[in-house]
């Protein structure tokens, strides 16, 4: 099975990315995965053949990642599910993965959305991953009445290459935030605080997979650390650590540069940027593009609707707040990645 059209929008995160699934979901052909990749994660995409029951188990189990937060008192603002709780909860059953972020993107019912998924799946045939989620995509469009399917997920410019083998066809949007401003988005974010954490971890310890760790590894941990390796953590040590601003500048550096080299690697009909700002500046015109590339229509009704839905009062954040010398500290860690813009730019 090959969708007609298959769009990742790959990016920091903390970039109006969330902003733009909601102005995507608006759109009459679209269908807006919210959060798709973020909440299945690799564990969705195993080598081999699964069955549809197996590939069930995979959507319907808890994100470790965010069932530890939400054990622990540490919530992210793109948890939508928790804000109209229905039959799961992060104590009891745990929060299904798709049902977390995904499915209340697209409806007022996610549970019942969700039971008729599993209806469907679990008696699929046996079938690599990709297929299942192709499979998958297509039940949601034609649940919908939507013909082009656009997923979108913060932090995710690390599975574009696996995405792109499991998806030839698919497109790819680069989606970017000016360096300052969402560096210091992430810096007041729980999940970003989090995710630099678990990267210091990574760093002391030595591994690239958590699953490396060794008890060993985990003694050698200072106290402020290790617990955020168990089921449950004291949420002070994510909320009242102090990090210097310019590790986010650098893991934003890290990040754009890494999407930057994916799209320009991509043949130019499958690969396209977009600038938050410049999405703030001229809203119908850059998602009459967007809509072009997608493969829909840039209805009027839509972008009408949409340019209400866009806030740039966050823009130059990082001016307003920061002194100059912590406005300079943060741009010198950022610069990495504002050359790799620039030279794209060229």
């Amino acid at each position: 099975m090959t969708l007609r059209s298959l769009t990742f929008v790959i990016g920091t995160g903390r970039s109006g990315s969330t902003a733009l699934s909601r102005v995507l979901n608006t759109h009459p052909d679209i269908l807006s995965l919210n959060e798709y990749m973020a909440s299945v994660g690799d564990a969705a995409f195993p080598e081999g053949r699964l069955s549809g029951a197996e590939f069930w188990e995979a959507l319907f189990r808890p994100t470790p990642y965010f069932a530890n937060m939400l054990r622990s008192g540490v919530p992210m603002p793109e948890f939508l599910y928790t804000r109209r709780p229905g039959r799961y909860t992060a104590e009891t059953t745990g929060i299904p993965a798709l049902s977390l972020m995904v499915l209340p993107h697209l409806t007022d019912d996610p549970d019942g959305l969700l039971d008729e998924i599993r209806a469907s799946v679990v008696d699929w045939p046996d079938r690599a991953a990709p297929g299942h989620h192709e499979a998958l995509f297509e039940l949601l469009c034609a649940r919908f009445g939507r013909t082009a399917v656009v997923e979108r997920s913060g932090y995710s410019t690390g599975w574009a290459p696996g995405l792109r083998a499991a998806f030839p066809y698919a497109k790819f949007v680069h989606l970017f935030r000016d360096g300052p401003d969402c560096a210091l988005s992430m810096s007041r974010h729980s999940g970003y605080r989090t995710i630099t954490l678990m990267r210091e971890i990574k760093e002391r310890t030595g591994v690239e997979d958590f699953g490396e760790l060794t008890a060993e590894h985990v003694r050698s941990l200072p106290p402020d650390l290790a617990p955020l390796l168990e089921d449950r953590f004291d949420p002070a040590l994510v909320r009242d650590r102090v990090f210097p601003l310019r590790r986010f500048g650098a893991l934003w550096s890290e990040l754009v540069t890494q999407g930057a080299q994916f799209v320009d690697d991509l043949p130019a009909a499958q690969g396209m940027t977009l600038a938050y700002e410049d999405l703030l500046d001229a809203p119908r015109e850059e998602l009459t593009r967007l809509a072009a590339f997608v493969g829909v229509e840039p209805c009027p009704p839509w972008l009408d609707g949409a340019c209400a839905l866009l806030d740039g009062s966050r823009r130059g954040s990082a001016r307003r707040h920061l002194t100059p010398a912590e406005l300079d500290d943060l741009r010198r860690s950022c610069a990495p990645g504002a050359q790799a813009l620039e030279e794209r730019r060229r």
